[in-house]
């Protein structure tokens, strides 16, 4: 028997009754047990959530009810279709509307959940959700944002656009620097987030033409929006203590990922083979195991997983593929939080205010003209 869960207020800020999270448990690689546990994790860890789970309603009933006081916590809706790794976004978008992904997105379309959360398709996810929940007045291009380890006192930094879309004009990388400084207020506690515009350097003479309007733009519009912009910033400040914030267009931010997501995971090899070469470094494997395991808990990309969706009319958090419970766990605790701030009013004000500077910006130059 599911439970009815009464209607979410997503455009409530500052929510602090219970938090409804709308999660497609189809889709990942390790399918719907690892989300399933995933979300029994974060039911244990607080209270406050409840969740409306997408999929196959026998098959999710049988692994809810396993979970004890789970099932009171869930209200199960049937989606026997499944969107795959492999399907493409426009062939989703034609035959995706009995899939667990589509369900998932529609209830907080509804307004029955505040924020979704799937383990699926990137491209297939987006597309779904700017078919269903439409762009934000004013947002051309919406971006996908991801935590990045860093040396800040807040352990990451907000990294957008990196896949969302490869292209962003000077007024996309102005609305992704507001868009990214709101999820850093809401999402890491940062009163006053800086921004950085990533380039080939920080000379401001250097990158191109976008690059520079939007190096203009985004002085103009930081004070206003409670943030700091500090110019132009290089790969080398990805995990810096210098920024909190780094734009980039899709295309480059994907690459700076993926590259980044590769070298912790060579060094991490690299560490395994170092202490397994001879005795004497198992030995010193064995007396730097809490200095290891600390390493470790600070660059386990689970701990940040979920890439939340900008520029929507609604949130959506999207966790890797191949996420296990801890995972998911981590996903969901972000759209928590994202939920309970009243995250999304927050941001749609912030872009509408990156609107207006940027109009008034071309006035200006129309007049000068």
């Amino acid at each position: 028997m599911t439970t009815s869960l009464s209607k979410a207020d997503p455009s409530r800020p500052g929510v602090t009754g219970p938090v409804v999270i709308s999660v497609d448990a189809m889709g990942g690689d390790r399918g719907p047990a690892a989300v399933v546990a995933g979300i029994e994790k974060s039911a244990e860890k607080n209270p406050d959530i409840r969740f409306i789970v997408h999929g196959p309603e026998d098959e999710l009933r049988r692994m809810i009810s396993r979970r004890k006081g789970l099932a009171d916590r869930c209200d199960i809706r049937n989606a026997p279709g499944v969107v795959t790794m492999d399907d493409k976004p426009a062939q989703v978008i034609r035959q995706a509307q009995d899939t667990s992904m589509w369900s998932a997105i529609e209830s907080v379309r509804a307004g029955e959940a505040t924020v979704a959360v799937s383990c699926g398709n990137t491209g297939a996810l987006m597309a779904l959700s700017t078919l269903r929940l439409r762009k934000l007045p004013g947002v051309n291009r919406p971006a996908i944002a991801v935590l990045w380890p860093s040396r800040g006192p807040q352990g990451f930094n907000v990294i957008l656009d990196v896949g969302a879309d490869i292209k962003a004009d000077a007024t996309d990388l102005l609305q992704y620097a507001m868009m990214g400084a709101s999820y850093a207020r809401n999402g890491l506690g940062l009163q006053r987030p800086r921004i950085g515009l990533l380039n080939v350097g920080t000379e401001d003479h250097k990158g191109r033409p976008e690059l520079k309007e939007a190096h203009v733009l985004i002085a103009a519009a930081a004070g206003n929006a409670n943030a700091e912009y500090v110019g132009f910033v290089e790969g080398s400040d990805l995990m810096s203590a210098r920024v909190d914030v780094i734009v980039t267009d899709g295309f480059t931010g994907n690459i700076a990922l993926k590259t980044g997501e590769g070298t912790a995971k060579l060094v991490g090899d690299f560490l395994k083979d170092a202490f397994a070469n001879s005795i004497m470094s198992k030995f010193a494997a064995v007396l730097a195991m809490t200095s290891l395991k600390r390493l470790q808990k600070r660059i386990d990309p689970r701990r940040v997983n979920g890439g939340v969706f900008l520029g929507l009319n609604g949130t959506v958090v999207k966790s890797h593929g191949s996420a296990d419970a801890t995972g998911v766990s981590a996903a969901i605790k972000l759209a928590f939080k994202l939920a309970q701030s009243g995250f999304q009013d927050r941001l749609a004000a912030r872009v509408a205010q990156a609107n207006e500077q940027a109009e008034v910006a071309q006035g200006t130059r129309q007049a000068g003209a």
